[in-house]
């Protein structure tokens, strides 16, 4: 009967589970202290993950030559430098730039409302006809993104507890990581029965090459992003450029809408200048998407995470509204997974029941 079947069995207790812990989740006094547990050890846990899929490949590439120990300390050694390097060259161009942009950012969106209001006064056919509301509608929803932005960044530093937190135990987390990790897989694979080992296996190596491709492939489009969108601003003479090109590269790690919501800024400065340098803009994020599907995306992504873009802005805007920023980072990485995780379960559901009937077949032949 298909109330036996396992499938069913194993869909009942995930339900059931899930059941319980939001019961449990409406009793704020039993989960607070474990939610301030997990979100204490939750946040470096998570930034020594990422940071660990990306720096594995030159671990593992300097451990051919080195013992494993100082292939880490060096590639800990060469990110400090590095760091070092960036912060030497374009820290004070990038301080520079965001202080002006910040101290100008009242006097430009007044300007910008006096230019609007004079131009629909000028063009007024009817369709507005309170002109006299449009700076301060303005301001106000420059000052709402503003706070919003504010609050998220309050949220994702007061989570991750201090500074010494990013500094000492994040690293700390990584180095055993990087150590440990081809200890990882026997462990898992010590919870899983023997019957099952071999497709236990496949589902580890399933799950670890899907959160690297996408991990290491959404940085290196960031960045790659990054690089261009600040050689198209110096061409079209954008102020302000090397600040808006990283905004742009931060928000391009999240999928699909990040590119779109990372130029608003330069929109917006654009404007300052005349239309038409809002029109390049566009023209700059065009033409860096098309390098990116055509040349970048191929080559890092492949067709291993091949997601369909309503079901990236549907989970994008679910996780985002329920957990914030954090929620969004890793809304698509979670979901990769747990769409692998389905894919094998299928297949190997189905394997076994191939196998079943195969064996009933030749017990029927054999009689």
């Amino acid at each position: 009967m298909w109330i036996n079947k396992p499938f069913f069995k194993y869909a009942a207790g995930i339900l059931l589970t899930i059941l319980i812990i939001y019961l449990l989740g409406k009793m704020d006094y039993f989960f607070a202290p474990f939610q301030k547990m997990i979100a204490t050890i939750f946040f470096p846990i998570l930034i020594a993950g990422l940071l660990y899929y990306i720096v594995r490949p030159l671990v593992k590439l300097l451990s051919k030559f080195l013992p494993k120990t100082i292939s880490i300390l060096a590639v800990f050694a060469t990110a400090v430098g590095v760091i070092f390097l960036v912060v030497h060259y374009f820290g004070p161009a990038v301080s520079e730039q965001v202080q002006n942009l910040s101290s100008q950012f009242p006097n430009k969106v007044k300007e910008f409302s006096d230019k609007s209001e004079e131009a629909i006064k000028e063009n007024d056919f009817g369709m507005v006809k309170d002109s006299e509301n449009i700076q301060g509608k303005a301001i106000g929803y420059f000052q709402s993104i503003s706070s919003q932005i504010t609050g998220n960044l309050v949220q994702i530093f007061s989570t991750i507890t201090s500074i010494a937190t990013v500094l000492i135990i994040v690293p700390f987390i990584l180095f055993y990581f990087l150590k440990d990790d081809e200890k990882l897989k026997p462990f898992l694979l010590k919870y899983i029965p023997n019957n099952v080992e071999n497709e236990g296996n496949k589902i580890v190596k399933d799950v670890d090459k899907t959160l690297s491709t996408y991990i290491v492939g959404q940085l290196t489009i960031a960045v790659v992003d990054g690089v261009l969108m600040y050689i198209g601003y110096m061409i079209i003479g954008l102020d302000y450029a090397i600040v808006l090109a990283l905004f742009a590269m931060f928000l391009t790690v999240v999928p699909f809408l990040g590119p779109f919501i990372g130029i608003i800024p330069a929109l917006f400065v654009a404007l300052q200048h005349e239309p038409i340098m809002a029109l390049k803009v566009l023209l700059v994020l065009v033409i860096v998407q098309q390098l990116e599907g055509n040349l970048v995306t191929p080559h890092v992504m492949g067709k291993r995470l091949q997601i369909h873009p309503l079901t990236i802005i549907l989970l994008l805007l679910v996780a985002g509204s329920i957990y914030g920023f954090i929620g969004i980072l890793i809304a698509i990485p979670l979901y990769s997974v747990i769409k692998t995780l389905v894919k094998n379960f299928r297949l190997f559901y189905r394997l076994r029941q191939r196998k079943n009937v195969t064996e009933t077949a030749d017990e029927t032949g054999t009689m």
